[in-house]
């Protein structure tokens, strides 16, 4: 058995590994299936899928989720709490790293402080957006959120699911108490639309759909759901003057084609593709693009120009707002350019012109003349020429060994296997 020369080698066995690597990669995990085996903590799971923070835990590569049975969520529910506060202690319950039950009974000196989800956010104040997990005397381990003055309050009670180190479901004995993140917050729908618009680099957009009749659809969508795309002031800006020539109808749609009537994340816009109907969507009248994601990188694509998120305002149920790069048009409104066409080649004069004599044709190296076999040879402005023939036959011996050198190889390659 002959063996292979060393650069295949290395290639076969980075092949190898590639296959292997591809073989053991762990599927994405899902939250809510996991969740679905286990009834007792359907009430936990429901909020989840509420809140959408299961499509938050489902986009993180290491996380923790520490579920509550429904007795747990029901002491939580008595509370009254508004479903955006609901959300709050809900996200301190999700651990940005991995504990698994190994891993917490082995917790460096004992004890750990866990940044969560609510700490994420930017609206946690203090240490409240943490948990600190402690391993306690026989074989408990005690949580407590980070504003509670540290007070252990819930114990760990089993593991749910493990899948090392991209996701571990513990359940703990109850809701962590947290006064901030149980603290009233207003809902999105409460909020001058607008008035985020403006404040946040979308006032000439915000302005024109004050002055019109879009900013009422708008407001009668909030409470069901909302999703806007706000172009930026130089974008809107700029475009003001086709705006304006538009007819009252063109000018309504154009604004409510920014806007989509349910609520989208920003999450969930990086995580599907799709036609999306918009508030200017009737029936015949379609009036929908199409949203692409690349990575991070999210997309509006009309049939006549393609625009880019660059920004959030806001993003919380029910409301989201996000910054584009370009005002999106819509097919229904406007024509798509034309590609410009080939400019036309100049007349030719009257007058008679003087033929200019062609260069002689190039010799070929069949008829390559049999000069004296010098590699180079000065022409008269003292630059450096190669002779043809010499040239040409340099270039098919290297072509000849290059072309038996793959041909050892790939014998020798044949001949292994």
């Amino acid at each position: 058995m002959q063996l292979l020369p060393g650069s295949a080698r290395t290639l076969m066995l980075s092949l190898s590994a590639l296959l292997l690597l591809l073989c053991c990669a762990t599927e994405a995990h899902n939250i809510t299936s996991i969740l679905a085996k286990n009834p007792e903590f359907s009430t936990f799971n429901h909020y989840l899928t509420v809140t959408h923070l299961a499509n938050e835990i489902n986009l993180r590569e290491t996380i923790t989720v520490c579920a509550v049975d429904n007795p747990g969520m029901s002491d939580l529910l008595a509370k009254g709490l508004s479903i955006y506060a609901i959300k709050n202690v809900l996200s301190l319950h999700i651990l940005l790293d991995y504990f698994g039950a190994k891993k917490l009974h082995q917790i460096t000196n004992g004890t750990a402080l866990a940044a969560t989800m609510y700490q994420a956010t930017g609206s946690a104040p203090g240490s409240s957006g943490f948990v600190n997990i402690t391993d306690l005397k026989g074989g408990k381990v005690g949580f407590g959120a980070g504003g509670n003055d540290g007070d252990l309050t819930a114990t760990f009670v089993k593991s749910v699911e493990e899948i090392p180190y991209n996701i571990s479901v513990i359940q703990i004995s109850k809701i962590l108490p947290s006064e901030e993140a149980e603290a009233p917050t207003p809902g999105p729908s409460e909020q001058n639309l607008t008035a985020l618009m403006s404040a946040h680099g979308c006032k000439v957009f915000a302005d024109t759909l004050v002055a019109s009749d879009a900013q009422k659809t708008y407001e009668d969508n909030l409470e069901g759901g909302l999703t806007v795309f706000c172009p930026m002031d130089d974008v809107f800006k700029s475009f003001l003057p086709k705006y304006k020539n538009l007819t009252a109808d063109g000018k309504l749609s154009l604004l409510l084609y920014h806007g989509i009537p349910v609520y989208q994340s920003l999450s969930l816009l990086k995580s599907s593709n799709g036609v999306m109907n918009t508030l200017a969507t009737d029936g015949a009248k379609k009036y929908d693009f199409t949203v692409q994601n690349d990575g991070e990188v999210v997309t509006l694509k009309t049939k006549i120009v393609t625009a880019r998120i660059t920004g959030t305002l806001l993003d919380e149920q029910p409301l989201g707002i996000f910054t584009i790069d370009k005002v999106l048009l819509p097919k229904e409104l406007f024509k798509a350019e034309a590609p410009a066409p080939a400019p036309a080649p100049a007349p030719e004069a009257d007058a008679p012109t003087t033929k200019k004599s062609s260069p002689p044709a190039p010799v070929s190296p069949a008829e390559a003349p049999n000069e004296d076999p010098a590699d180079q040879t000065a022409d008269d402005n003292g630059s450096v020429r190669y002779n043809g023939g010499r040239f040409v036959a340099l270039l098919l011996s290297s072509s000849l060994g290059l072309l038996v050198l793959v041909k050892i190889g790939i014998s020798s390659y044949f001949n292994f296997y």
